[in-house]
């Protein structure tokens, strides 16, 4: 007998692009409604649980979340020699904040999300990505644009982690991924500070984004590593970047990583060590080709958007 098929009504899409449309069935909706700013729906995967969608894009799964975020932070927080003071842009989740006070040199995590029903959401139905981060005493919480609340305080910090959804042409995030909003960055980190970004996809079909993202970044750093991570609830290798005027991630071994993590973070990663790091940071041909032969800059009267 030929199993029933699913309800073709219980799936939400995700529009890639106008040629890739990425589905997901929803085995339950638990939560559905707009912000001030976006979109939120939370659905339960029958593959990757729980996963976060923001105006129509997920942004991170029960199941494999921790592949993106160990990925955004701990290569940078580990390239710098004593982190005390970081900032983070976006992470509504919690769960950037949780990989930065995984680290027991972090004294102050400066949280801003423009979104605060968004941050609500999560503390409320993701227990598992934030697991408390947001009562830890050494994070601090605003809810303003993080562009604005850069432009405003002149505090600085050793390292800086751009967690922003996709820069759609109606969401919040369209002018944090600009030459200008980069050199605001810059002149808010320590001169030994270190940035890192999620860069948007590198898969084949959508590198032109993450290409015009690392040379935009180029164009204010002197030293620039991108680099890359599977996703499997995105479908995708996930592009990353870190930025530095004197520090460079590339430039350690795999040994090295491995007994700073034993030493500085104070409980077991699942994805990211020494030989991980080896691999996101080496970056295949054709990628490499793309990345030499363009050169756009994205700027605020030219900014880039995405479906």
């Amino acid at each position: 007998m030929k199993a029933a098929e699913p309800d073709k009504r219980k799936w939400f899409h995700d529009y890639v692009n106008p040629d890739i449309t990425i589905s997901y069935r929803v085995k339950e909706l638990t939560y559905s409604g707009k912000t001030k700013f976006q979109s939120i729906d939370i659905i339960n995967n029958e593959r990757f649980g729980k996963c976060l969608m923001l105006d129509g894009k997920i942004q991170s799964s029960e199941v494999d979340e921790f592949i993106y975020h160990e990925a955004l932070v701990h290569p940078v927080i580990i390239t710098h020699s004593h982190p005390e003071k970081v900032f983070i842009a976006g992470g509504g989740e919690g769960a950037t904040l949780r990989e930065v006070l995984a680290h027991n040199s972090v004294k102050k995590a400066v949280m801003v999300d423009i979104d605060k029903e968004v941050v609500d959401i999560c503390r409320r139905f993701l227990f598992s990505w934030h697991q408390n981060s947001f009562d830890d005493q050494r994070a601090e919480l605003h809810f303003a644009d993080a562009r604005e609340y850069l432009e405003k305080n002149d505090d600085k910090f050793d390292v800086i982690i751009i967690d922003l959804p996709d820069p759609l042409q109606e969401g919040p995030a369209r002018l944090l991924y600009t030459q200008e909003f980069y050199r605001l960055v810059k002149q808010r980190l320590q001169p030994d500070g270190i940035i890192s970004v999620q860069a948007e996809s590198a898969d084949w079909t959508e590198l032109e984004n993450f290409v015009d993202i690392v040379n935009t970044m180029a164009s204010i750093f002197p030293i620039i590593r991108p680099y890359q991570a599977h996703i499997p609830s995105f479908n995708s290798l996930w592009g990353f970047a870190s930025a530095s005027q004197k520090l460079d991630p590339g430039k350690l071994t795999p040994e090295e990583i491995d007994v700073k993590i034993s030493t500085r973070i104070s409980r077991q990663l699942k994805f990211y060590d020494g030989l991980t790091h080896q691999a996101m940071f080496t970056i295949p041909k054709h990628l490499r080709l793309k990345l030499s032969k363009t050169r756009k800059v994205i700027t605020d009267k030219e900014p880039i958007s995405i479906y």
